[in-house]
């Protein structure tokens, strides 16, 4: 049998040759190593001879090159592989031993460092181009928030102007508001105008699992910011670690929690405000956080950044068009008008999710059809054709959606009634009437507050008006017209036999509405109940006397509803001025009462 042949080669020539990706297998030995080529060129074997002075990573250049490589066999025996298992589990046991030993608040392979990402001010390269830094011309909505900030920016820029009158900047900046209104964006915008680095943390990736490390990764962001000064240190959610250490458990809660927050108090007292650092914070629960963070000398400052007005959202709709194409006939007014409530980041994904239904649909440009879409996707979410309704199921929506529309129509708010459809959408929504506020309202008057409760309850009364039976399709309607006639008796101080005495407490200001009842007597309880139910009632019995006066334009809009699938624009404002009003509504409205 016929053996192969080895020749020997210099290191340079194999060098070359698996650049030339030649080389198929590599086995590397201490001092030699052995190759063969790839079949291509013959299966011809090798071997070279590593030189003294070699410096380059052979490993790295095969894995580059994707060549194989084999480990040699070890061929000195048992006793040499008993050795070096014996050696090896010791290696390990000591190196376990150390970081049991080093891990309560020391920087155990690293976990005492800080995650913070540093962000330079200057423009960087990307696939697209040049990337310019966040600036105040990227914000828009928010203009008070920005002209607080905007002094925080010529600190920076010129703080010898503050130290000369003496004043000082505050060390703390805290950004509050609700999700999405672009607080983070703020704080990236401030370092860009001040062309200084940014330094973002999440206050969540301060805490791990040893004690100790959180405190240790304060201490180095900080230590890094000074480093960097003048610059900017953003602690996103900064509730994560900053909860009030009030509370009945008398070991203080969460040991590392409150060790990495009280280390980020003494942070705060520990560096100078002239020093060119500044701290921002951000988050969505205020209320929660503990008296210290807020205090003056450290967080003294709050910044609210909340939802815009209809000027501030149509600034938006302009920014975030810019990178869109849009046809001539979208009117960013009218959808600044139609989005009362959306945030900045609602409004980006609308203008985002109008441009994918427009590419869908393969057009040049954004349309404004692209754009109503999108806001009842956004608003009712996925329109579901496929999903088939039986008859009955149908004309028990369209009566229910018609019912909503005509009683809406005639209650006060300032809303008008745009659009009915009973094309389902999203996960249980059958069918939907899309009422749109004429301007941005800010307070809820008593009869606006009633009218709002009718017409939630108007699908159900029209279900009762003509079929003589309920569905279970209003059960999201008695949900929402319970909470709001709670809220009416136990927040608002509506209910006259109570009058004005807060009986809940909002549990968060800017996320949601959940509240819980104050401690109080049974009979008290019970008096709400009462008025809850009575509210409820009277609302229902207005919603069906207001159908039952316009049965006919009921039955007209319904069998119409059914053929089309959709009413809106210039038809449906047509058919609900027909609607007329009950005299006992207009008593109700005004005083709370049925006669």
């Amino acid at each position: 049998m016929k053996t192969a042949t080895i020749s020997h080669v210099t290191f340079g020539t194999f060098l070359e040759q698996v650049k030339a990706q030649k080389v198929q297998r590599v086995t590397l030995r201490p001092e030699r190593i052995d190759y063969i080529l790839k079949p291509d060129f013959g299966f011809k074997r090798f071997y070279t001879t590593r030189p003294a002075d070699n410096t380059d990573d052979i490993p790295a250049l095969l894995r580059r090159y994707q060549v194989d490589v084999v480990a040699p066999v070890d061929n000195t025996g048992a006793v040499a592989g008993l050795m070096a298992l014996l050696l090896s589990s010791g290696a390990l046991m000591g190196t376990l031993a150390w970081l049991l030993k080093t891990s309560p608040g020391a920087d155990a392979m690293g976990t005492g460092k800080t995650k913070a990402r540093t962000y330079s001010p200057t423009p960087t390269r990307t696939r697209q181009g040049e990337k310019t830094a966040v600036t105040f011309a990227d914000v828009a909505g928010v203009d008070e928030a920005k002209q607080e900030l905007k002094e925080v920016v010529d600190f920076l820029k010129d703080g010898a102007k503050y130290r000369k009158i003496g004043a000082k900047l505050p060390k703390g900046v805290l950004l509050v508001g609700p999700p999405g209104t672009g607080k983070t964006l703020l704080a990236k915008a401030v370092a860009g105008e001040a062309n200084v680095p940014f330094l973002s943390v999440a206050a969540s990736e301060f805490v791990e699992l040893y004690v100790g490390v959180g405190a240790s990764r304060v201490r180095d962001l900080f230590n890094k910011a000074k480093k960097l000064a003048p610059c900017i240190v953003f602690i996103d959610e900064l509730d994560a670690i900053g909860k009030s250490r009030s509370g009945g458990n008398p070991n203080g809660g969460n040991d590392e929690r409150e060790q990495t927050l009280n280390q980020l108090l003494t942070e705060m007292d520990g560096f100078d405000g002239d020093s060119g650092v500044i701290l921002i914070g951000a988050t969505n629960r205020p209320e929660i956080l503990d008296p210290a963070l807020k205090r003056a000398g450290r967080f003294d400052r709050q910044v609210l950044v909340d939802r815009p007005d209809r000027s501030g959202r149509l600034e938006i709709l302009k920014v975030h068009a810019q990178g869109v194409l849009v046809a001539k006939d979208v009117d960013l007014g009218a959808i600044a008008t139609q989005t009362s409530g959306f945030t900045g980041a609602d409004l980006a994904n609308l203008i985002n999710e109008a441009a994918l239904l427009a590419a869908r649909h393969n057009r040049q440009a954004v349309i404004m059809a692209d754009f109503r879409e999108a806001m009842e996707r956004v608003v009712a979410g996925l329109e579901l054709r496929s999903r088939i309704l039986s008859p009955i199921e149908r004309k028990t929506v369209a009566y229910h959606e018609v019912g909503h529309a005509i009683v809406g129509a005639l209650m006060p708010g300032g809303t008008q009634v745009s659009k009915i459809s009973i094309v389902p959408r999203g996960k249980g929504a059958l069918g939907y009437t899309m009422q749109t506020p004429e301007e941005d309202r800010y307070l809820m008057l008593e009869d606006e507050l009633r009218g709002q409760l009718a017409t939630l309850l108007g699908g159900r009364a029209a279900e009762e008006v003509v079929f003589g039976k309920v569905s279970s399709g209003a059960s999201d309607d008695i949900q929402k017209a319970t909470d709001l006639a709670e809220r009416a008796v136990t927040q608002y101080g509506m209910a006259p036999d109570l009058g004005p005495i807060a009986f809940a407490k909002t549990q968060s200001e800017f996320l949601g509405s959940d509240t819980t009842r104050r401690p109080m007597s049974g009979e008290v309880a019970a008096e709400i109940d009462r008025l809850v139910k009575q509210s409820i009632h009277q609302a229902h019995g207005v919603a069906k006397s207001v159908l039952m006066l316009n049965r006919d334009l009921l039955d007209s809009m319904a069998q119409t509803l059914l053929t089309e699938d959709v009413l809106e624009g210039d038809q449906l404002k047509a058919m609900l001025t027909q609607a007329r009003s009950p005299v006992n509504t207009q008593i109700w409205l005004a005083k709370g009462r049925v006669v």
